[in-house]
């Protein structure tokens, strides 16, 4: 009987939990549970004899990846992936996948809701702008980039995105204005909204020159990784353009710079809560259970992200 390891720090919600199992044992499989686990130790330990394994924010690097000699299939529950380590991965033959759309609403709401949230000045009773009618940039079009066109679109916002991997038709049909370069999306939009991943090509691409073009009145929002932000860079753009605001769902390195020097200027969640929703804790969970049975079944790979 293969065995499918749950190894979460944060547990998902007792619904998911309940979800998966029946998705699992419904295939004969066995399911085991490591939840709010004290040490990362635990989850290498917890990961020796099972077949495959769902987390969430955890850490599966090498020490789990190696521990595991039956481990055959990999899951984050959520769409980022950097938290797997790909490369020790593809050398063990262990097959890594995310879930992608599964929590791509949640995200966009949150994106909205904060850009909502530092229009109205944070809602201190001071008189803010709206959204409608402004202009807002879409950096990578895809799930998340989306349902964050399809929300601003119904604020009454005009909606552009930027992303070489997308076709023009698409964007089109979607409503949305596709622009040939980041460097055009920045220049034309008072918002930007990040949805890259972090990878070797991204990780502080969004610097002191690309944010300098944004107009007058500009705001960055981040829900994607803060590492795709060169920090130093904005607090250059902070200390030279005083209308420059930073939304981001994830606090920064630099986060007692920005605390210090520009109150009022930014806004950072106390933990990523991109995802945090019941129902993208539930659709997540459960997408990673199929995605598993699936694979065993039918050995389909189609989010596999290592090679």
């Amino acid at each position: 009987m293969k065995k499918v390891l749950v190894a979460t720090d944060k547990p998902f919600a007792k619904i998911a939990v309940d979800g998966i199992r029946k998705i699992v044992e419904d295939a004969g499989c066995e399911l085991v549970l490591l939840e709010k686990y004290a040490d990362h130790a635990d989850f290498v330990r917890a990961v020796e004899d099972v077949d495959a394994v769902i987390i969430r924010s955890d850490i599966a690097d090498r020490r789990v990846i190696e521990a595991g000699k039956k481990l055959k299939i990999i899951v984050r529950a959520g769409a980022g992936y950097d938290n797997i380590d790909l490369n020790a991965a593809t050398e063990h033959k262990v097959v890594a996948m995310n879930t992608p759309g599964q929590n791509s609403n949640a995200v966009a709401e949150l994106a909205l809701g904060m850009m909502v949230y530092m229009a109205r000045n944070s809602f201190n009773g001071s008189s803010g702008t709206e959204l409608r009618g402004k202009s807002l940039g879409i950096h990578a079009y895809g799930n998340v980039g989306k349902y964050v066109a399809l929300i601003a679109k119904g604020f009454g916002m005009n909606v552009f995105a930027f992303d070489p991997y997308v076709d023009n038709d698409t964007m089109l049909a979607d409503g949305v204005q596709p622009v040939a370069s980041a460097e055009e999306l920045y220049g034309k939009c008072q918002y930007v909204s990040l949805h890259i991943p972090a990878n070797a090509q991204t990780k502080k691409s969004i610097g002191y020159d690309l944010l300098m073009k944004m107009p007058k009145g500009a705001t960055l929002v981040n829900t994607a990784r803060k590492e795709v932000i060169d920090e130093e860079g904005l607090l250059r753009v902070f200390e030279e353009r005083p209308d420059f605001k930073y939304l981001s769902d994830i606090e920064p390195d630099l986060k007692n710079q920005f605390e210090s020097l520009y109150a009022g200027r930014y806004f950072f969640t106390p933990k990523k809560m991109g995802a945090q929703t019941s129902e993208a804790n539930v659709n997540a969970g459960l997408a990673a259970a199929r995605q598993i049975i699936d694979f065993f079944e039918n050995g389909n790979t189609t989010f596999q992200v290592n090679k």
